[in-house]
């Protein structure tokens, strides 16, 4: 008997795994529709904060999973910016873009909040100093490209993108600017990434079937 009700069990778990993910449970619609830069691919954009814990657990899973995305996938991240305490790191993003050390940075920078615990992810004058000394860039540089009008900019931008998604939280993936998830909606990191490959494979078939000939 308890052999039997271990295979149930264990049956049971495999069929809510393999169930496909959910509209309204696993994923959802954005609040707003959100403009992707290439309507010709399918855009994945990642919503996250270097001071997230979860974000940083997901960096290794989403990393094997950018490196395996088909051709007609894009992908790109986007600072979450729901309010101001987050704007020092959204910064430091965009500043590491413009100084060109993001690819050097980005990870270490998460390194250097959750792992050496060396900085705090709100003190953007700490910021400043911790890309200055890691980069060997002058400090005044990075203090431009900090209050740059293109980090601006793109601030402004990352906040309306954070709005018009409707997460709640990060990290979160919004898929073609129309279809959210997240660890917390799909249940963890993995399903996360399996939920946006089950929409990214259902948007595919829809273009196919847009851009296919009509019958005569």
């Amino acid at each position: 008997m308890k052999k039997l009700l271990t295979a149930l069990m264990f049956l049971m778990t495999f069929n809510v795994m393999a169930a496909d993910p959910q509209m309204g449970k696993d994923f959802d619609k954005t609040a707003q529709t959100i403009n992707t830069d290439n309507p010709s691919k399918i855009e994945v954009i990642e919503l996250f904060w270097y001071g997230c814990g979860h974000c940083y657990h997901m960096e290794a899973p989403l990393h094997a999973w950018v490196k395996k995305l088909p051709a007609d996938v894009v992908f790109k991240r986007v600072p979450g910016l729901p309010n101001k305490s987050w704007a020092p790191m959204a910064k430091a993003y965009y500043a590491m873009e413009i100084l060109g050390v993001l690819d050097k940075l980005h990870s270490p920078l998460f390194e250097a909040i959750h792992k050496q615990k060396i900085l705090n992810p709100t003190d953007e004058k700490a910021a400043i100093e911790w890309i200055a000394r890691q980069s060997g860039l002058d400090k005044k540089k990075v203090e431009e490209a900090f209050s740059s009008f293109s980090t601006n900019t793109s601030l402004n931008r990352a906040a309306n993108i954070f709005r018009a998604s409707g997460a709640t939280g990060v990290p979160s993936l919004v898929i073609d600017g129309n279809y959210i998830t997240s660890s917390t909606m799909a249940g963890n990191n993995d399903l996360a990434l399996k939920t946006a490959d089950y929409i990214i494979t259902n948007l595919r078939a829809d273009k196919a079937k847009v851009s296919a000939p009509a019958k005569k």
